[in-house]
């Protein structure tokens, strides 16, 4: 295998597949083995299109159908011998993304989707659309063993076509930890920590009503929810949303206990404060979630968690059932919370177990598990396929 052509949404766009795309390419050059070259296809919106100075780099305008199946051909015609797409409804253009379907249709070279998000029980447009790339794929990445049964049950996938892969994550830095604890004010803090676009349904009330408890335990306790409002979140009701997180902070007596941190984080500074935080929490009231990258940088950084046992987190943290708390228990949070940040030994019992499970997920090793299920695919198709 020479040569691996990714397609997906890729930095500087804000976006997670953006970073995810960025990271797997860059661990997959720096794997053993990998002489080749690569380049990316990222799919962008008609207004962000600004003409990529990098010639490995290539634009395509999401709502422009025809660049899909123009790009199929051009690969087609290229010596690419493996196509890494990642794939998530939203990124490409049509309804529920289904332009993406005139590249995988027209597309000869062997393919890799990595499949970013999959239902249970998918409905109409998102199962036809994703049986149909299904079909298509040589080869199906999923982050959770739980998805590769619902594409199984569900669209008829073989189980031998699809692997399951760690969701990458950056590795702990030496001093990290401490540098970001002074710089933010944390130093004499026990902190939890919650992160992403703000939007109702990602349970932060829960650990605000939960963390009186807290506080009458762990007096130093801080709560910081990190990120700025999602903005389609802001294009319909402004800043309602915070303003009611703060208010409740405020009518159960911890408004000196919560900061918000009302700003887009970069990847590097996400990592800080990851590191910084001595509890990371994802009290997501839906439990069909399939991955979670926050949730994946945290146990990756070796941080305790604690999270509700959505799709992902059971499959990440099933061996340690006192890390899934349902939504409605406040108080089975209240006193896990309290243990984690009031007892030594309970923080670091767990930072060893979740530092196990996280020395997997780093890129290092994701990458090269990629470049070993690339270089088997490439190996696997006729020689005319190759050629052509």
């Amino acid at each position: 295998m020479n040569r691996i052509a990714y397609i997906g949404t890729y930095v500087p766009q804000k976006c997670g597949i953006a970073t995810y795309t960025h990271h797997l390419r860059q661990s997959v050059n720096g794997a053993r083995g990998w002489k080749g070259q690569d380049e990316v296809y990222a799919v962008k919106p008609a207004f962000s299109l600004l003409g990529d100075t990098d010639p490995m780099i290539h634009e395509v305008e999401k709502e422009d159908r025809k660049a899909y199946r123009k790009l199929a051909e051009r690969l087609n015609r290229s010596d690419v011998s493996v196509v890494s797409l990642q794939h998530e409804f939203g990124i490409f253009g049509g309804e529920a993304g289904e332009y993406v379907l005139d590249l995988v249709d027209h597309l000869d070279k062997p393919l890799a989707v990595t499949f970013h998000t999959v239902f249970e029980h998918p409905e109409e447009p998102y199962l036809s659309i994703q049986k149909r790339i299904a079909q298509r794929s040589d080869l199906i990445l999923v982050m959770n063993r739980l998805a590769a049964g619902y594409l199984h049950r569900s669209m008829g996938v073989p189980m031998d076509k699809i692997r399951c892969v760690p969701h990458g994550t950056p590795e702990p830095a030496a001093g990290l930890r401490e540098r970001t604890r002074q710089s933010m004010g944390w130093d004499g803090r026990k902190v939890m920590m919650s992160f992403g676009l703000l939007s109702r349904g990602k349970g932060f009330e829960l650990i605000l009503r939960a963390l009186p408890d807290v506080v009458r335990k762990v007096p130093n306790a801080l709560y910081a929810i990190v990120g700025q409002t999602h903005p389609e979140v802001r294009k319909w009701e402004g800043e309602a949303y915070r303003q009611e997180l703060e208010s409740l902070a405020c009518e159960l007596g911890v408004d000196g206990h919560v900061v918000m941190i009302d700003r887009f984080v970069e990847e590097n500074e996400l990592a800080g404060l990851l590191s910084a935080a001595d509890l990371y929490v994802t009290p997501y009231p839906g439990m069909q979630q399939i991955t979670s990258g926050t949730l994946a940088y945290a146990v990756g950084l070796g941080r305790p968690v604690l999270t509700t046992p959505y799709a992902y987190a059971k499959d990440l943290l099933g061996d340690y059932p006192e890390l899934l708390i349902p939504f409605n228990d406040t108080k089975g949070w209240s006193e896990q919370m309290g243990a984690i940040l009031s007892e030594e030994e309970t923080a670091r019992r767990w930072e060893r177990e979740i530092g196990r499970i996280g020395g997997d997920m780093h890129w290092s090793k994701v990458g090269q598990l990629h470049l070993e299920l690339f270089n088997g695919l490439a190996a696997s198709v006729p020689e005319i396929m190759k050629a052509n």
